[in-house]
């Protein structure tokens, strides 16, 4: 008798024992994937170390605040015209003041025509100067007039800065052309030719610094012999 209950009771304890094993078992077998790749209960399906390293990179945009610049807005007509005035060193004669208009045409970006009519007046030569009331010329044959027209090239296009906050279109230029002088009762035929450098502050005004050489064949003073006449000269200039 005592031994069947032992038998009963242990069986007991089995049967126990293996049915926890089975509940055990449902909870760590983990649930079904469907086939989206989550899992049953929703939950998203972690990305294993090697897809992180294929995936592709992250684009960075950049944040960069652009500067508004202003262009000079250079009107599309091509003509030119202004005024100048400076000094002119008529040879034998010294030094004096110069003053004239001006007028351009461009013809492409770095070619231009350009037209001066210009007048001075010549002062005493030396001769004179040693001999007191001994005069060569009279007043009106003392007027230096000259016209000429010129061909122009624009080289070493660039800026010129007012400032931190300014920039000026900019430009050298060199010109060289055929004209005609009168001076001394008679006229000259004259060759020019010179170097400037040109500002454009605004889309209508340009700024121009010229030096020129007019020269001409002259037998006043008793020989015949080439002059150099330089001028520089300041130029106002507007676009039309």
């Amino acid at each position: 008798m005592e031994t069947g209950s032992r038998v009963l009771l242990l069986t007991l304890v089995v049967v126990a024992l293996s049915g926890c094993s089975t509940v055990s078992g449902w909870f760590h077998h983990g649930t079904p994937k469907n086939a989206s790749g989550s899992t049953e209960s929703g939950g998203p399906n972690p990305v294993s170390a090697p897809d992180q390293e294929n995936a592709p990179p992250r684009v960075v945009e950049p944040e960069v605040t652009r500067r508004q610049i202003t262009v000079p807005r250079i009107k599309s007509s091509n003509f030119e015209l202004g005024a100048y005035y400076g000094v002119l060193s008529i040879e034998d004669f010294g030094s004096q003041e110069v003053y004239g208009l001006s007028a351009a045409y461009h013809i492409t970006e770095d070619f231009f025509f350009q037209g001066d009519v210009g007048r001075s007046r010549a002062g005493l030569t030396s001769y004179e100067t040693l001999n007191g009331n001994l005069r060569l010329l009279t007043e009106s044959e003392r007027l230096f007039t000259f016209y000429d027209l010129s061909l122009g090239y624009n080289f070493l296009p660039g800026e010129a800065f007012l400032g931190r906050g300014t920039a000026m279109t900019s430009a050298f230029y060199i010109l060289g052309g055929l004209g005609a002088t009168d001076f001394a009762g008679d006229t000259m035929f004259t060759v020019n030719f010179g170097a400037g450098y040109c500002v454009v502050p605004s889309d209508w005004l340009a700024l121009r610094i010229a030096v020129q050489d007019r020269v001409f064949q002259s037998s006043l003073l008793g020989t015949t012999k080439l002059t150099n006449n330089i001028q520089a000269t300041f130029a106002v200039n507007v676009f039309f």
